[in-house]
């Protein structure tokens, strides 16, 4: 198994991972209420919480 001669210093790890960048946050429109909203976020229509579609029960 390899091992690193060198400890690899925390500038030069993180210039590498410079290129993992999130994109912009993608918007849905729910066919249900017509609400556009993140994905993966619940969301308020006419004081309820809706999440996937679905009415969102406390």
């Amino acid at each position: 198994m390899a091992h690193p001669k060198r400890k690899i210093s925390k500038t030069r790890r993180d210039k590498r991972r410079t290129h993992y960048k999130a994109s912009t946050q993608t918007i849905k429109l729910c066919p249900k209420t017509g609400e556009s909203h993140l994905y993966h976020h619940a969301y308020e229509h006419e004081g309820k919480i809706y999440y996937r579609g679905k009415l969102f029960s406390e």
